[in-house]
């Protein structure tokens, strides 16, 4: 077994860039020999430190909890550097979990979606919803895609748009009637942590598959209903982004609800 290895020998053998090993020798904590030609030279016990920085670096440990651990362990330091290393590791894996039925929850969404059915008319109870809502109104997706940035932004632990079904609008029921134009009034995402509220009850809902401009229509279909089957049309028209541009480049692919609500 060698006793020496040179800083590529090193850096290869470890999976530890070059450039980090000389930042750790910058910065005193290992402290290679140096031959008469200027090559580093480290020795085991250099070896023994990177592993340990490796170890806790994966797992977040910062340099200054590294170095004061090196300067001078013991068997206490060593059993107590242990403990907080397994409780990293929990905190990681509990926050692995989390991601892991994000993005089951957010699989979910997508195969739902393309099991709905398209270009029917149903009457459905949805409970109350809690959301952010931006009171904004918008023309091109262009502003409306910057609205949804500011509305994910609102809550730091839900930055994702992709299998996300829980973005949408309202769209003015005047407009929609009178110009027979879309008017979007505002923007909201769906959020257990949201401040604003979307009323619970009975709603007319349809889905359709690609542009969106099939909205005009389609919301004139519900109202026109609604009025057949003597329906009270209670809220501005709601417009649920299942499938959008953040999954499918393809327009024909996106899938959009619209729900109106009635009594």
């Amino acid at each position: 077994m060698k006793n020496f290895y040179k800083i590529g020998e090193i850096s290869k053998l470890y999976g530890i860039g070059v450039d980090s090993i000389r930042y750790y020798e910058e910065i005193g904590i290992i402290k290679p020999m140096r031959s008469e030609s200027g090559y580093r030279y480290y020795n085991i016990h250099d070896i023994w430190k990177l592993n340990v920085i490796r170890d806790l670096r994966s797992i977040g440990f910062t340099m200054e909890q590294i170095r004061k651990y090196l300067d001078q362990h013991t068997i206490s330091s060593s059993l107590s550097m242990l403990e907080d290393e397994k409780d990293a590791i929990s905190k990681q894996i509990q926050h692995l979990q989390k991601l892991q039925k994000n993005v089951d929850r957010r699989l979910n969404n997508i195969h739902s979606a393309l099991s709905l059915p398209l270009d029917k008319i149903n009457l459905i109870h949805i409970p109350s919803r809690h959301c952010h809502r931006l009171p904004k109104g918008y023309n091109t997706e262009e502003e409306m895609d910057f609205l949804i940035k500011q509305l994910i932004n609102l809550n730091q632990n839900r930055l994702y748009i992709i299998g996300n079904n829980q973005i949408g609008s309202s769209i003015s029921l005047p407009s929609l009637l009178s110009e027979k134009t879309l008017s979007y009034q505002s923007v909201f995402l769906i959020d257990e942590e949201g401040t604003d509220l979307i009323a619970g009850g009975d709603y007319l809902c349809v889905t359709y598959r690609g542009n969106y401009k099939q909205s005009a229509y389609w919301g004139q279909q519900l109202i026109q209903y609604a009025h057949a089957h003597n329906f009270t049309v209670l809220n501005n028209l709601l417009e649920i982004l299942w499938i959008d541009i953040h999954t499918t480049s393809d327009e024909a692919e996106y899938i959009t609800q619209l729900q109106l609500q009635i009594e």
